[in-house]
């Protein structure tokens, strides 16, 4: 019997990391599996004003901190909200204005520097646990930190592999998604999508009790339904006009190899199950501005899956 703990789309908050990997002992799971979206996606400046006061903004809400008491907690809220503080001082501010490529170093360096203490971290939570912790990297995530991840020693690099869960269970996994409005690192046509998908599915012994990893749901499946947005990307109606962003390639594959179970994430708001024929089919959702990390909780014994719950926490 395998336990298996998922989650997806944490996006630079630290609380849901740390959460993630308790969450094999809390649960009682055997296995976890991240879905992608790790890494957040800016940088909150704490600007150093001189005898021991800053100036920081988060969230459209000016602060000054006095002393390294208040400077310590503002850290911890700036990487609990998914973003990465970085002090500085007023003439750095100045140098950096107009210099893009100068920011996105920066950003770059503060999004490895995290993940390599993410890491760290996990390592040190799953030595000697016999848990084991799969990762694929989504589309939101630069590929910088794939290598950071295959070096680690207790977090398996997922992406495009063909994994090994029990004597009965594998898994393939990918964060690669369809194209999205924002270009973002891992987006692909679906027609190179498919390619990707088959190039693993092709290599699983027995499909039908397999288990289908993929950042970005089927289309049409409920699990994909996303707020429709406008030319300059504002949500319709107030949000309340959903449309179907999914693959149809993630459906096509699906529906052609009928596995056992599909793990998908990518839109935060459906937190929902269903089944594509005799697939089950999960989204758990995401509130990492919230610092709830939303997960599923499945446990499989051979041929079928026994019970699962979509977890908050």
């Amino acid at each position: 019997m395998t336990i298996l703990f998922f989650a997806t789309d944490i996006h630079g908050s630290e609380i849901c990391w740390k959460k993630f990997i308790n969450a094999g002992k809390f649960y009682g799971a055997n296995i976890l599996v991240l879905g992608g979206d790790l890494t957040g996606k800016a940088i909150v400046p704490i600007v150093h004003l001189g005898k021991n006061t800053y100036r920081v903004v988060l969230l459209e809400q000016a602060s000054i901190l006095q002393g390294d008491d208040e400077v310590n907690d503002m850290l911890k809220r700036i990487r609990s909200r998914r973003y990465y503080p970085y002090m500085t001082d007023p003439d750095e501010i100045v140098e950096l204005n107009g210099k893009p490529d100068q920011v996105n170093r920066i950003f770059c360096a503060e999004v490895l520097r995290t993940i390599e203490q993410w890491l760290h971290f996990a390592d040190q939570k799953l030595e000697n646990s016999g848990i084991r912790c799969f990762v694929s990297p989504g589309n939101d995530d630069m590929f910088e930190i794939d290598e950071m991840i295959r070096a680690s020693r207790h977090v398996h690099l997922a992406e495009g592999e063909v994994t090994v869960l029990d004597d009965q269970h594998e898994m393939i996994s990918t964060g690669w998604s369809n194209p999205t409005p924002w270009n973002s690192f891992r987006e692909e046509p679906e027609e190179k999508l498919h390619l990707r998908l088959e190039a693993m599915a092709a290599h699983l012994k027995s499909p039908q009790t397999s288990v289908f990893n993929i950042h970005v749901p089927p289309f049409g499946s409920t699990l994909d339904d996303a707020p429709e947005l406008t030319e300059d990307l504002r949500p319709k109606y107030a949000g309340n006009a959903l449309v179907p962003v999914g693959s149809k390639a993630v459906s096509n594959a699906i529906k052609r190899y009928n596995p056992l179970l599909g793990l998908f994430g990518h839109i935060h708001e459906n937190k929902a199950a269903t089944r594509i024929g005799k697939t089950l089919c999960i989204n758990p959702g995401s509130m990492y501005e919230q610092g709830a990390l939303m997960g599923a909780l499945i446990t499989m014994d051979r041929k079928k899956i026994t019970n699962y719950v979509l977890t908050s926490g």
